[in-house]
Formats: C-alpha cells, sequence, structure tokens
C-alpha cells in the first residue's frame, strides 16, 4: 500500500512561497539539487491560490519540448508558429485573458528560448505572480538567470533535509517511532534528498528489510537497490565511458581512495573526468563519491569477479599500519590470496572499536588456518555476540589440546566470562575460572575474573577489600584493567563508595576524554551511571554515558545498543522519563529474544520508564519478564527489579502494594549490603506515600552517604510530618540535585498536605510546580494525579477507586490489597458517596484513569 508522505522540515520555506503567490506579488525562485523537492513545495504553496479561485497554469521545462517555441506551454496555450514577437505577443495575451492567474514554471533551467522569453515577460510587466524551480548545477537560459540577477524575482535556494527532518518525516511516513541508527543510515544514503528517500524507504519497507520491532521501525539488513530508484540514478549518472566507470567504480568498493591511487589503476584523465561530471569529489588527497546512492547502484550492477578484482587492485596500494581495517576488508572480498595475520590484526583493531559483526567476519577468516590466537578471538567476538554456544564449543577444543598453561589459563577465563554472562551457567562459570587458576598462569587476569564472579554472587564485601589494591597494581592490559574496574564499579555504586567509583573510572579508561576499548567497558559505564544515580549525582552520569553512546553510535550490532541501554539508563536517572523511553524502547528492539545479558538490564529500567510515566498496559510485559526471573550476573541489581515492580504497582493503582515492593527492595539492599540502594528504595517509599516512619528511621542512619541521602531524608522528614512548606523545599532541592520524579512527587505531596490544611493558595502553588515538573520529565505518579485531581478522598478510598475504575472486581481488588470483599465495598460505597456518582464508568473520569 502507497503511504502517504507529508511535507516535512519546510514550514519556513512554505512560508514564503506562499506569500511570493498573494494577489499583486511577484513570485519567487525556487532553486535547488535534483531530487530536494522544489516540485512538491510549489504544488503545496498554490493551495492559497486555488482557494482564492486564481487560475493556475503550469508549464514544464524539459529536454524533449526545449528545441520547440513555446515548448513549456504545450497544450497549455493556443499561439500558432511565426515571428517570435508576435508568437509571444499572442501567448501574453491568452495569460492575461486568464487573469486572475498564478503562472507556474518547473524546470526553467530546460526552457527553450521562446518560452523564457515569455515568462521573463510576464514577470517584468508584473502580469500575474510567477513560481519558477530550477535545478542548481545546470546551465539555465541568460533570460531565465537575470530574474534573480536583476532582482526580478527573489530567489530562495532549496537545501536537502537535515537529519532531524529527515528523521520526522519517516515517521510521519511509517507511522511509529524510527531507530535512530536506522534514520540517520537512511539521511546519509540519500543525503536528505525527498526523492531519493521516499525511493529507498518504500522498496526496504516492501521488501521487508524495514520492519517494525518492538514499536520501533528497524532497518535489518543491507539496502538494495529497487529497479525504479536505480534508473533514476542512472539518469542522474548518465552513460559513461569505460575509464570514468572505472574510476566510480573503484571508489564505489573502497571509498575514500587515494588520488593517486585511482589516478594509477586508471588514468589522470579519467579521474578528472569522473570528477568533472559530478560523480566522485576529491580534496586534493583523496576522492569519494558525490553521492552515497551511486556506490549502491554501481555495486549492486558490478559483475562478481571484476569487484573482487578491482578490490585486490587497491588492496596492494594500501598499508597495513596503522590501521589494518581497509586492507583487511578488501583483501577478503577480493581475488588476493588470504593474510590471516593481518586478518587477524584487523579483528583486533575492529573489536576496540566495538564493531562486533565485522570483528567476528576477520577472526573467522584469520581463523580458517587453525591459528591459536585467531581462535581465541573469533571465540570473544562471538560470545559478544550473544553466540555462547559457538564460542564455548571453540573454547573446548582449544582447552583440550592447549599447548602450554599460559593458554590454557587464557582461554579458561574467556570461557569463564562466556559461560558467566552470555550463557547464564554460573556455576559452570566458577570450574573454568578455577581451571585457570590452578594452571598458575596469569594471576592478574584471574584475580581481575574472581572479582566478576564476585560481584555476580554479591560478595560485595570480598569486592571491596580486595579491588583497591588490584586497581592500583600494576595491571597487563586493558582487559584486565577493565574487569577490575567494573567489579570495583559495581560495589563502590552500590556501597556509596564515591571515590572508589572515581577511581575505577580512570583506570577503566571512562574519563573526561577517554572510553574503554574493549566491549565490558559498557558494563563498567552501566555500573558507573548507577554510583552517580545513587550518590545523587545524576549529571556526571549523564556525561559519561554520552561518550559512550557516542562511541557506538553508528555502528550495527550489539555496542550500539548496550550504549543506548547505558544512555537510557542516565536520562531515567534523572528524572527524564521521555528521554529515557526512546533509546531503551530502541535498544530493545535489537536486544529482546536475543539472550544478551544486558536485555535483563533494559527490560527493568522500560519497565520502570513506562510504569513512572504512568503506562501500565506497556509497563506490564516488562514486569511479567522481571517477575520471571533475571540473569545470574546481575544479582546486584535485584533492589532495582524491585523497585520496577513496585512503579509497576503504583501505575495499576495499587499504591499499598506498591509501597510494600519498595520496602522489600529496601530489606533486600540492607540485607545484601547496598546501603545505596536502600536510600533510593526508602525514597521511593516515601514518593509512594507510605512507609513513612520505617523510612525516616531508616534514613537517618544513611544520611552520610551522599546527596540523595540528605535530600530523601528531607524528603521523608516533611511527608511523615505533614509539613507543606518543607516538602516544597524537598521539591527544590530535587530539582537541583537533579531527579525531577522526586521533584514532582515532593511539590504534588505539598500541594495535598496544603489543601487538606485548607490553605488554597499554597495548594494552587505547589500543584503548578508539580505540573510543571510533570511536564519537564513526563511522569505520570501516584502523587502527581492526585494534586491534578484532587478529590475528597481518604488514601485507601483513593486507592481502591483507582482499582475498580481499571475493571477489577471488588474480589480482585480484595485479593490484591488483602482484604476483605466487604471492605472493599465499604471503601467503594463511601468513595461514590463522597463523589456523587454510583457507577463504576464514571470513577474513570473522576481518577483521570486512562
Amino acid at each position: 500500500m502507497e503511504r502517504p508522505w507529508p511535507l516535512t522540515g519546510r514550514d519556513a520555506e512554505l512560508s514564503r512561497v506562499a506569500a511570493a503567490l498573494r494577489p499583486g506579488a511577484a513570485g519567487v525562485i525556487v532553486a535547488g539539487p535534483a531530487g530536494v523537492g522544489k516540485t512538491r513545495l510549489a504544488r503545496e504553496a498554490l493551495a492559497g491560490s486555488v482557494r482564492r479561485g486564481e487560475n493556475v497554469v503550469f508549464a514544464q521545462g524539459s529536454a524533449a519540448a526545449r528545441p520547440f517555441p513555446l515548448g513549456a506551454f504545450a497544450g497549455l496555450l493556443d499561439a500558432p508558429s511565426g515571428e517570435a514577437v508576435e508568437t509571444i505577443g499572442r501567448a501574453l495575451a491568452q495569460l492575461a485573458d486568464r487573469l486572475p492567474l498564478v503562472l507556474v514554471v518547473d524546470d526553467a533551467h530546460l526552457l527553450d528560448e521562446h518560452s523564457a522569453i515569455l515568462v521573463h515577460r510576464v514577470v517584468a510587466r508584473r502580469l500575474a505572480p510567477v513560481l519558477i524551480t530550477l535545478r542548481t548545477g545546470e546551465p539555465a537560459p541568460d533570460i531565465v538567470t537575470s530574474l534573480w540577477k536583476d532582482d526580478h524575482l527573489p530567489r530562495l535556494d532549496l537545501s536537502p533535509l537535515d537529519v532531524r527532518a529527515s528523521t520526522r518525516l519517516i515517521a510521519g511516513v511509517l507511522g511509529g517511532p524510527v531507530d535512530t541508527a536506522s534514520a540517520h543510515r537512511l539521511w546519509t544514503l540519500t543525503e536528505g534528498s525527498p526523492l531519493f528517500l521516499r525511493h529507498l524507504l518504500t522498496g526496504e519497507v516492501a521488501s521487508g528489510r524495514f520492519t517494525a520491532a518492538s514499536g520501533i521501525w528497524c532497518w535489518t539488513s543491507e539496502p538494495a537497490i529497487s529497479p525504479e530508484l536505480a534508473d533514476l540514478l542512472e539518469r542522474e549518472t548518465g552513460d559513461l565511458p569505460a575509464g570514468v566507470q572505472d574510476v566510480v567504480d573503484l571508489v564505489a568498493l573502497a571509498e575514500p581512495v587515494a588520488v593517486r591511487t585511482l589516478a594509477e589503476l586508471t588514468t589522470a584523465e579519467d579521474v578528472e573526468a569522473a570528477e568533472e561530471r559530478g560523480l566522485v569529489r576529491t580534496d586534493g588527497r583523496v576522492a569519494r563519491l558525490t553521492h552515497p546512492l551511486y556506490g549502491e547502484v554501481r555495486r549492486a550492477a558490478m559483475g562478481t569477479l571484476r569487484a573482487r578484482r578491482l578490490r585486490g587492485q587497491v588492496a596492494r596500494t594500501l598499508e597495513a599500519e596503522p590501521d589494518p581495517i581497509p586492507r583487511a576488508v578488501l583483501t577478503l572480498d577480493s581475488d588476493l590470496p588470504p593474510e590471516p595475520a593481518l586478518f587477524l590484526r584487523a579483528a583486533e583493531a575492529a573489536t576496540r572499536m566495538y564493531d562486533l559483526p565485522l570483528a567476528e567476519r576477520l577472526a573467522r577468516a584469520a581463523a580458517e588456518t587453525g591459528g591459536l590466537a585467531a581462535r581465541v578471538v573469533h571465540a570473544a567476538a562471538l560470545s559478544w555476540l550473544s553466540r555462547g554456544e559457538e564460542a564455548e564449543a571453540i573454547h573446548v577444543d582449544i582447552v583440550d589440546g592447549a599447548p602450554d598453561p599460559g593458554t590454557l589459563a587464557l582461554v579458561q577465563l574467556h570461557r569463564t566470562g562466556n559461560l558467566l554472562f552470555t550463557l547464564a551457567r554460573p556455576g559452570e562459570a566458577r570450574l573454568a575460572l578455577a581451571a585457570a587458576e590452578a594452571t598458575g598462569a596469569a594471576p592478574a587476569h584471574a584475580a581481575a575474573m574472581s572479582l566478576v564472579l564476585d560481584v555476580a554472587d554479591g560478595d560485595l564485601a570480598g569486592v571491596l577489600a580486595r579491588a583497591p589494591q588490584l586497581l592500583r597494581s600494576e595491571l597487563p592490559d586493558d582487559l584486565a584493567r577493565i574487569l577490575v574496574a567494573t567489579s570495583a564499579s559495581a560495589a563502590a555504586a552500590v556501597t556509596g563508595e564515591h571515590d572508589l567509583l572515581d577511581e575505577a573510572a580512570v583506570v577503566g579508561g571512562l574519563t573526561a576524554d577517554r572510553v574503554p576499548t574493549v566491549i565490558p567497558g559498557f558494563g563498567l559505564a552501566d555500573f558507573q551511571v548507577l554510583g552517580h544515580r545513587l550518590a545523587g549525582t545524576p549529571g556526571r552520569g549523564v556525561d559519561l554515558a554520552r561518550r559512550m553512546r557516542d562511541s557506538s553510535a553508528d555502528l550495527l550490532g550489539p555496542a550500539r545498543l548496550m550504549g543506548l541501554v547505558v544512555a537510557g539508563h542516565a536520562a531515567l536517572a534523572e528524572g527524564r522519563i521521555r528521554d529515557a523511553l526512546l533509546p531503551l524502547q530502541e535498544a530493545w528492539a535489537g536486544l529482546e529474544g536475543s539472550g544478551h545479558e544486558f536485555g535483563f538490564r533494559c527490560r527493568t529500567l522500560l519497565a520502570t520508564a513506562w510504569a513512572q510515566a504512568g503506562r501500565p498496559a506497556e509497563a506490564a510485559p516488562f514486569l511479567a519478564g522481571i517477575a520471571a526471573g533475571h540473569h545470574p550476573a546481575y544479582r546486584l541489581y535485584l533492589p532495582d527489579d524491585l523497585l520496577a515492580l513496585a512503579w509497576g504497582a503504583a501505575a495499576d493503582g495499587a499504591t499499598t502494594e506498591a509501597v510494600g515492593r519498595a520496602a522489600e527492595a529496601a530489606e533486600v539492599a540492607r540485607e545484601s549490603g547496598s546501603p545505596a540502594y536502600e536510600v533510593l528504595a526508602w525514597q521511593t517509599a516515601v514518593q509512594l506515600g507510605g512507609a513513612t516512619a520505617a523510612a525516616a528511621r531508616s534514613l537517618s542512619s544513611l544520611a552520610g552517604l551522599g546527596p540523595r541521602a540528605e535530600v530523601a531524608l528531607a524528603h521523608a522528614r516533611a511527608f511523615a510530618d505533614e509539613d507543606g512548606a518543607a516538602l516544597l523545599r524537598a521539591a527544590h532541592s530535587w530539582v537541583r540535585l537533579g531527579d525531577l520524579v522526586a521533584a514532582g512527587d515532593a511539590a504534588a505531596q505539598a500541594a495535598e498536605v496544603h489543601r487538606r490544611a485548607g490553605q488554597p493558595g499554597s495548594a494552587l502553588n505547589a500543584a503548578t510546580t508539580a505540573a510543571k515538573l510533570a511536564e519537564r520529565s513526563g511522569a505520570r505518579t501516584p502523587a502527581l494525579a492526585i494534586a491534578a485531581r484532587p478529590l475528597p478522598l481518604t488514601a485507601r478510598e483513593r486507592e481502591i477507586a483507582a482499582l475498580a475504575a481499571r475493571g477489577m472486581s471488588n474480589k480482585d481488588i480484595a485479593a490484591r490489597l488483602t482484604l476483605s470483599v466487604r471492605t472493599v465495598e465499604g471503601h467503594l460505597y463511601r468513595a461514590g458517596h463522597k463523589l456523587g456518582v454510583s457507577e463504576r464508568a464514571a470513577l474513570t473520569d473522576l481518577l483521570g484513569v486512562e
């Protein structure tokens, strides 16, 4: 089915063109490259003229009509051929007979001489507004050029869509949000051309390569150029002489290509001709295609043997250092003999760049010779790509024939990580670690991996006892450093050891000017974000997350997805629910069903975000997943899982259950030695309107843990004392700290306290503050709902009424709240009496239940 394509990103231009077509105006020239949307803009701008009843004369310049006098007006005017002056005069008279009119001239750069003169005279005599489109970079008749050079008409240069406008257009056409990376790839390939975008996206959707997953539209494979788009692009490039085609094909396969290399492989004249025809552009040193889609067309049309030969020609000219990847990729896909050592170096380099699909491909090619080092790198890439069983098979095979203790230790340590994280088999992971330790080799790596397993087991005391010394020791490589730093960050995050958290970030390579060089760096980043979230310095976590996301944003595979999860976590830590949902949804679209360990983290964060947004239906499947179980490596995150369930119950209207879940999270945190998580749990209980005495008492003993603990204590005391002014002060403190959801809840609670105290002015002020904070955060929590719709109900009456409004029976409500059915009936009766309603349906509107 053909999808409607709205005009997007052209509001200012549309207003300007429409104004230029009003009666009495001269008109406007719209110029721009092919496919930028000039004709579409013109047609949209004519809507006002049509509504005013004006005649629209639409002339069309074309190469076919150009040899004929007034060819652009063929079929529009009846002007018999003759002397030019007479012919043009008759045409002018016929146009005058149609007044009021608007003259539109499309592709004016292709006008014949008579048509160009006619258009010029209509403009010069102000006979009617004239809207002209022409393609930039193409020669136009001098008399057309004079229209803007001599200030007869203003000229509007139309640029391609920027990436934001392109993304909005794609989302508008598809009717839903689009994965950021997919939208960016589309924009990069089409360079913002609406025409090319339309053809490419239509073909990809029709073929099933651009599909919706978990509500997000994603590009699932490499593009294939449709015949229609190929024809369009081939008309752009024209017929190519053999030498020029060689230039274009070489650049299409290997760009950027050094100009000197191109000249050696073809001729300098061919390179110059390709540049003059607008097919390649150079900066004097390297050549690139002028449009990415030219490369897609040529690669699709090129024979396999020709492509392999040309890649080999370029590969021979490249150095393997300092970057081995270009030469390795070209060699791998060429007719040259394999170079296993080159492939291995390139695979390691791709891993450092987080490009796991490429790393796996190169490592597999290197490993085909049976090289041990290549097989280890290949297994690591497979594990990080969630292909754990394949990695385990390689590990076991190497272990059985390991030539020395060092190799055996290294492989068993890699195997430990694969068994723990990818395969979720912690018992076997412990056995693999023990086997590595038994060799006596790689002691630093073994100690680092031991810390990782201790974190998974929840042995925080053991980690804190050993991690600081390891952090300050001479660790042998980046992998050992990242494992130690990640373990230290995990323990520091939940125990409130802020100095250790900062030290671990530096050792792990996550600083203002660096990001880690190995994939476990994303785990480090998430623990760092968690630490700053729990401490009450979430802004620092946002900075770290942004660097990790930026480092992986343009990649395919799990690295980008992990970067999105970390970014979503950082936004959630600041209470920016809307900003958290999009990256988390994008990540889930790629992680769902993959078995990747970050999927468990994404699930918890998404459940929390949807629940805090007041969207219980959207949160439900993620909450069900949490209830079904957790990843064995992520025991440390259990309080977060329970807090997600608390917010889920609150979104459902079951505030008693929600408070109970938050208190349970606090107890789990206390028992596991995670006081920083305990602070967040008690804070959540206060936001949800319960556990006031226990919260205040516990937070008093935790107040020294950092800014969050201090503000949470002030909030709890103000709520327990029903002190509206103190609650509003707590709201402002939460804003300064950077937790918008907590700030909104504190302000909303202040409004309710003032309302119950008969202080309407103070209540209105606090409610207004709460509403503004809710708008900033995107949250819709129970406290915010009460402030937005104050009703004369007790907390229990409101809770039961809300559950009834959501369609629950009295029996179900009683079971959920552990009450008798008679008690539920009594509360509902009193709530209905106070509100003046007797039907459950009326409660939905009164309570604002969606």
